[in-house]
């Protein structure tokens, strides 16, 4: 309370861009209810003051009690099928000792403990040298990147790059010293492994593990699964070895990889050994819906010391512009997934047959004076490093003023690898800082 009464709501309003009135009505709408859900998006997470953000918005559910009970919490929304999953059983730069611990104790090896590179730290690695091997399961790594000229360096920079793929995609074509494409089943694809035919498992947003199994035949005999590619070659490298690897060689022979290939249910059963939560793990996740995985705010038990929720308290700050400068985000459009378009239309914002837009607000417009239609070049100099996206069409839209939009990943050349949410290292491609520049009429 003493922080709230040390900050100025109309200073705050500016800041965001949002009027008192409009935060007015959105109080109003909240303030007689407790059934209250938020959810959010990369518009909150690719920002500089992301984590502080997210845990304000946790501080207003907390205020209206409306944490922990039906109809009520926080969503973050994430787009891909297993985001959150990768992260629930153990696939992080910096696993905690419990999880090591169970790795160890489960499987008789003792892992490594020192932390690995979170992406940007895994982009900047390549590109001074550290890292020379790269490996990606899935995923168009160079058009979902930031600063896309430093990271195509840094892939070219390797010794070796490996994708493991479903389709061809922008990211094979940049490429180490030595590179392979691994095709593999997508999950949409059946799969007859081991024979029979099996399903993998997959965590949603709502902290929900459920089956997936696919129906259209594959487009190869010759695609192996996931489990497969990654399976094979751990065999080959841990199965033999120099005599000053025997430890590490032995302790990994332990682990079933021709089991893991031939039936995922082994996998299962490896992951509920580990991973807590995972209780019963094949028989719960073959029942229609799937289970719920432990929840602090549903089981009311927080990892705090006196298990309960605390408040945060952030620091608000303004970002300064110089004259000329904008705020831009890169946004998606209707016909995209991720890094892949489907099509050159955004029905949301009414854009037809065009990408490479960049919508400001009419006022800012005026002030540099721009039209409807008019093409410019968008420039950001962080770091004394010019970047520069060639060639946008200028649209007006209802944006906030000094701020600006444009397409992902059209514009993710744009964003500096060193410019990252605070305690989160995320790319901050919510918050880039630009000048544009108008191209003489041809």
């Amino acid at each position: 309370m003493a922080h709230l009464k040390q900050v100025s709501l109309p200073d705050l309003a500016h800041n965001c861009g949002i009027s008192i009135e409009d935060i007015g009505k959105a109080a109003d709408m909240i303030k007689d209810r407790k059934k209250i859900v938020i959810c959010w998006a990369m518009g909150l997470t690719q920002h500089t003051n992301a984590v502080d953000t997210i845990k304000e918005v946790t501080n207003l559910l907390l205020l209206k009690g409306s944490i922990g009970k039906p109809g009520a919490g926080t969503c973050p929304v994430r787009g891909h099928s297993n985001v959150q999953g990768d992260r629930t059983v153990g696939i992080w730069e910096r696993p905690t000792e419990k999880l090591l611990n169970s790795i160890r104790d489960n499987f008789g090896f003792e892992p490594p403990r020192q932390h690995g590179y979170d992406v940007v730290n895994a982009i900047k690695a390549m590109y001074e040298g550290r890292a020379k091997f790269f490996f990606a399961m899935g995923g168009n790594f160079l058009s979902a990147t930031p600063d896309t000229t430093y990271t195509a360096e840094a892939l070219r920079r390797c010794q070796m790059t490996v994708h493991v793929s479903t389709k061809l995609n922008r990211s094979h074509l940049v490429h180490g010293e030595e590179a392979y494409i691994l095709p593999c089943l997508a999950r949409s694809d059946r799969d007859f492994t081991g024979g029979q035919e099996q399903f993998v498992s997959c965590e949603n947003s709502m902290g929900v593990v459920q089956s997936s199994q696919g129906v259209l035949n594959p487009v190869s005999e010759h695609l192996l699964s996931e489990p497969a590619i990654v399976c094979r070659p751990a065999k080959a490298t841990f199965g033999r070895g120099k005599e000053e690897h025997e430890t590490r060689r032995l302790a990994a022979s332990k682990i079933k990889w021709d089991k893991y290939i031939s039936n995922y249910d082994a996998i299962r059963d490896d992951i509920e050994r580990v991973i807590p939560g995972f209780e019963n793990y094949n028989l719960r996740v073959r029942e229609p819906g799937g289970f719920y995985l432990p929840n602090s705010a549903r089981d009311g038990k927080f990892a705090t010391p006196d298990q309960k929720a605390h408040f945060n308290v952030a620091n608000p700050r303004e970002t300064p512009l110089e004259k000329g400068q904008l705020m831009m985000m890169t946004i998606r459009s209707h016909d995209q997934f991720n890094t892949t378009i489907y099509g050159l239309t955004d029905r949301y914002r009414g854009v037809y047959n065009e990408r490479r837009v960049v919508f400001l607000n009419e006022a800012d417009m005026q002030e540099q004076n721009l039209t409807k239609g008019d093409i410019v070049d968008i420039y950001n100099e962080h770091g004394g490093v010019q970047r520069v996206a060639h060639r946008f069409v200028v649209i007006p839209y209802p944006i906030p003023r000094s701020c600006a939009a444009t397409y992902y990943p059209e514009t993710n050349v744009l964003v500096p690898i060193d410019t990252v949410a605070e305690k989160s290292n995320t790319p901050v491609s919510k918050l880039v800082i630009i000048r544009i520049k108008k191209q003489p009429a041809q």
